[in-house]
């Protein structure tokens, strides 16, 4: 680490070669020095953001922006940082198609369309988002914002004058109707026509609903765009108390952001332990200590039979009071227009290890994507926000001709009051779990194995290790699943 005009410099020593990059994740602001170095390249500690050494390009997502990147000198004995360089790639794009039409504004899509720019691509690129706001960081609308410690002008991934200066023609507020895989072609609701070389499916999910009495009154809510924290965030302006409906990771944030609102929060839950399914019962009952430290009353082994304009009733007969409700009980793939265009669809539309589906010039990313995940050797699907950045930028630079295998590991974050969990890998079930450290403590590297593969792992407080353990999981994804770090 050192300064050079005023600005927080990471130098990397690569044999004889010195290299300088800036030192802060373009993220949310992560200190490269605390990450890790693989190869010419360093990855951010906090959300796994990975930058060029040689160039500060932002490789791969969360991170979107360069970072900037210094002249160094060797003098003597001694080397020097000098001025700052601009260093933006030059790239010709191998494939040209027609234009690209891309199906969804949220991360993949919005992802997927910087790449084509970035890779050299100058066709025309239309993004169709059915949310009326530009491409925002939905990641955030549950946490910072919902708890009113970051402004909504961080919400945005980019500005809409930063589409037209790429020449990205950004459509909000638009719903297609329609793809055609033979004749090329989207059409919109209105029943405009769209011409396409290349198409990207990145319609994302849907909040599920609760098919019981009540819950389509005003004050029950779901959290998937903006507009619904706005209105969430509104409806707090006058309310005491919430009832959160689904003890899962946007219900368990939600709780925490409403928390630090200042209001009462009941959590309804059908399983024994919050997150037990998914990241086990020690991890899980460390995270419903953390809420019920901070005053959340969890209400488990419970489902709600009806919802009333200020109570919801529990299937034990128990009525909690309720200024408002909000559901996070899951959210199902936006398949609809892929199965309607005869594309294979199984719980989510199938592509193969360059994210195309069964339609050629047409690839899916995000939440609706089933790949082969070479490391567990099955089909998945993961509502990871991450993995749906990646995947579209993936798929994009594959439209260009790249013929990339989409082999990234799985990661996700997620905040609970001071405590941060961060997830590297994918393990649907497991036949053992391992522990390093003190979950209670906040301190420990918990693994999921199955069969003798090392499929994921959990860190608190561990964030190098975090990054470590994603360098050996893709090297056992590349390797066709041979994962034994630690056994």
């Amino acid at each position: 680490m050192g300064h050079a005009g005023g600005e927080a410099v990471l130098l990397v020593r690569r044999g004889e070669e010195v290299l300088a990059i800036g030192a802060t994740c373009s993220h949310y602001g992560g200190p490269l020095k605390d990450g890790l170095v693989v190869g010419d390249t360093v990855r951010c500690p906090w959300h796994h953001a990975c930058f060029s050494l040689r160039t500060g390009e932002a490789l791969r997502a969360p991170a979107l922006s360069p970072v900037s990147c210094f002249d160094v000198e060797h003098r003597g004995e001694k080397v020097y940082v000098t001025a700052k360089r601009s260093v933006a790639p030059s790239r010709r794009a191998a494939n040209m198609p027609s234009s690209v039409v891309i199906v969804g504004a949220g991360a993949a899509g919005s992802a997927a369309a910087e790449i084509l720019r970035r890779e050299g691509y100058t066709g025309l690129i239309t993004l169709i988002g059915a949310d009326p706001s530009v491409p925002c960081d939905r990641p955030n609308l549950s946490k910072d914002y919902l708890a009113g410690t970051a402004p909504e002008d961080w919400i945005p991934l980019r500005s809409r004058e930063f589409y037209k200066e790429q020449g990205i023609d950004l459509r909000t507020g638009v719903t297609v109707a329609s793809i055609d895989p033979k004749a090329r072609n989207v059409t919109l609701q209105g029943g405009e026509t769209l011409p396409y070389g290349a198409l990207l499916l990145a319609t994302g999910a849907a909040p599920r609903r609760l098919d019981i009495p009540g819950a389509d009154l005003p004050s029950v809510f779901t959290l998937r765009t903006l507009d619904h924290s706005r209105a969430l965030i509104q409806r707090t302006k006058a309310a005491k108390r919430a009832v959160v409906i689904g003890a899962s990771f946007i219900g368990l944030e939600v709780a925490a952001s409403l928390r630090a609102r200042g209001l009462e929060v009941d959590v309804v839950g059908r399983e024994a332990c919050p997150l037990e399914r998914i990241l086990g019962p020690e991890v899980g009952e460390v995270i419903r200590a953390m809420h019920e430290a901070h005053g959340v009353v969890f209400h488990l082994r419970q489902t709600p039979v009806s919802i009333g304009d200020s109570q919801v009733t529990l299937s034990s007969g128990e009525v909690l009071p309720a200024d408002l409700v909000v559901l996070g009980v899951g959210v199902l793939p936006a398949t609809e227009l892929a199965e309607r265009a005869g594309l294979v669809v199984d719980r989510g539309v199938v592509v193969d290890e360059y994210l195309e589906t069964s339609a050629k010039g047409v690839f899916a990313a995000g939440d609706i994507a089933r790949w082969p995940d070479r490391l567990t050797g099955e089909s998945i699907r993961v509502e990871h926000w991450v993995v749906a950045q990646r995947q579209g930028q993936t798929a994009a630079r594959n439209m260009l001709g790249a013929r990339e295998r989409f082999d990234a590991v799985p990661f996700f974050w997620s905040a609970h009051y001071d405590l941060s969990i961060l997830y590297t890998g994918h393990a649907g079930s497991w036949d053992r779990i391992q522990i390093d450290g003190e979950p209670k403590a906040h301190d420990c590297l918990v693994e999921y194995w199955k069969q003798g593969k090392r499929l994921a792992v959990l860190t608190m407080n561990r964030d190098r290790a975090s990054l470590e353990a994603e360098v050996e999981l893709e090297a056992g994804a590349r390797a066709g699943g041979q994962s034994n770090a630690g056994a």
